[in-house]
């Protein structure tokens, strides 16, 4: 009935012949039909071609990350997510022949490649929900004309205030995304091992046809993470000296290339870059960031002050005046003159110098940075089991007027070891022996004071070798203590601040 009512409607639309009504109505179904399974092909044909650049490219964030809980090493399981942030180039290869030496490029085709680590609804949800502050959490910006400027208003940034900047064509910068998302928080705290140094982020959305910065170059070492629309990128020569520049001072690109959705770009610090979008899409990236003032010159400036200060206290030379009349022959205003008095100053300085060497604390200089370190570092996310097995997860409750489930104790038996490879560090400033931990950091840069505690002297020696027999879970009778209730007392102590677990729950 259906059908002879189409082919009647059509018939009175087209007015064909009655003997001709069928005919065509049955050629229209066949086509449509034919279409359909050439659509539905298409569609299979397109999905298959998305499931193989998955499984060649990588797999889902959060299935990784699920995976990746399970790894026993903190160590490993950094470098397998590196090695999905640089995938298919091989880590050795990319810390031989890339890091600190050039831009790469990584053109995957696989818009999902990144999928599930940051997106635009992310960062509405962020602002409705999340306490975000400009110039704080969040930068406005724009560069027209070669004019780069910031529209940060006071206080809270709001949807409806920050889309209509957007609107206008400015650009969002987030400044720390891990604050706001577990996913960013849970990348960068795992990456960190991998570095050896801080990894932070910052989010950038862009509109169509705008440009947020001016040509500039940054002291990190960049990896630009595409995850929505594409954004052209350029690069010219290094420079070292940190300003926004003109176009008209950087000259022609050596490098020009557009990151589409799933592709990754890194630069080393040091080279001018600056990134636009194109006329007919977005561009949301996230910029993971390492290796902020991790230079040897970064290190130095904390041995040599120190060389220098225990050298004048135990060699006379470094004591010794001046000539009396040094000012007569150094410094700017006689720099051009011939003069021996001033080879011989400079012979004497260059003398002083190789001596300091054999006054270097660099172990304690060492030290000194790892503390840096640990106080930049994000806290770790703890798996289901590290949560089940560790202070933080201890189900002690109030309940119908009593204290419950208290658990059991820590005893000689007990099963222990460090929550991450990297998450305490014995540390000495002369006096004492202290222990650094990233465990009670907050995922606000800096937002907490570093965290320590005094080791007894008695207990540095058991807390070296906790450290050191990581991811091996020891037993605390077998802690290098004096005595078993030491032994104890230390577990204990370390078990509440929350740096160490155990193997079996309590």
């Amino acid at each position: 009935m259906l059908f002879s009512a189409l082919t009647a409607a059509v018939a009175a639309l087209l007015k064909l012949p009655e003997c001709l009504h069928h005919v065509w109505v049955s050629r229209w179904f066949l086509r449509r039909r034919r279409k359909r399974r050439m659509e539905l092909r298409k569609e299979r044909s397109l999905h298959k071609d998305r499931r193989a650049s998955k499984d060649r490219y990588g797999e889902a964030l959060d299935a990784l990350l699920a995976d990746l809980a399970k790894v026993n090493n903190s160590r490993e399981r950094a470098s397998k997510l590196f090695q999905w942030l640089i995938n298919p180039i091989p880590i050795k290869a990319f810390f031989r022949e890339t890091w600190e030496k050039k831009p790469i490029l990584v053109q995957r085709r696989n818009p999902d490649f990144y999928k599930g680590l940051f997106s635009t609804a992310e960062f509405d949800r962020v602002l409705r929900e999340e306490d975000v502050q400009y110039g704080v959490n969040l930068d406005v910006t724009s560069y027209t004309n070669g004019k780069r400027e910031t529209h940060n208003p006071p206080g809270r940034a709001l949807p409806f205030t920050v889309w209509d900047f957007y609107e206008r064509g400015c650009s969002l910068r987030m400044l720390n995304p891990q604050a706001f998302s577990s996913t960013v928080w849970n990348v960068l705290s795992i990456l960190q091992e991998q570095f050896g140094s801080m990894a932070g982020a910052n989010v950038y959305l862009t509109p169509p046809g705008t440009q947020g910065f001016a040509p500039h170059y940054d002291d990190i070492e960049a990896f630009v993470v595409q995850l929505e629309g594409k954004k052209h990128w350029r690069f010219s020569f290094w420079v070292f000296s940190p300003a926004n520049f003109d176009q008209a001072d950087i000259g022609k690109p050596i490098l020009e290339v557009v990151l589409e959705a799933g592709d990754l770009l890194y630069f080393p610090r040091g080279f001018i870059h600056q990134g636009d979008c194109l006329p007919d899409a977005h561009s949301l990236h996230i910029t993971i960031s390492s290796y902020q003032k991790n230079s040897w010159g970064d290190l130095l400036e904390k041995v040599v002050p120190a060389a220098l200060e225990i050298a004048m206290e135990e060699d006379v030379e470094f004591r010794q005046g001046l000539p009396l009349d040094y000012l007569t022959f150094m410094g700017i205003q006689n720099s051009d003159k011939d003069d021996t008095r001033r080879s011989k100053f400079l012979s004497r300085i260059e003398t002083l110098m190789k001596k300091l060497v054999d006054y270097a604390p660099v172990d304690a200089a060492v030290d000194q940075k790892a503390k840096d370190f640990l106080h930049d570092c994000l806290p770790p996310v703890l798996t289901p089991e590290e949560l089940a097995s560790s202070v933080k997860g201890a189900p002690v409750r109030w309940e119908r007027g009593r204290v419950m489930d208290v658990g059991g104790c820590i005893t000689p038996q007990t099963q222990v070891r460090l929550l991450r490879a990297g998450c305490a560090r014995l540390c000495s400033d002369g006096e004492g022996v202290h222990l650094y931990y990233t465990t009670d950091n907050s995922r606000v840069y800096h937002k907490e004071e570093l965290k320590s505690f005094e080791i007894n002297p008695e207990h540095t020696e058991a807390v070296e070798f906790l450290i050191h027999s990581y991811p091996t879970f020891v037993t605390v009778g077998s802690f290098p203590c004096d005595s078993a209730g030491d032994k104890v007392v230390l577990a204990e102590l370390l078990f509440e601040r929350g740096i160490i677990h155990t193997a079996e729950l309590l």
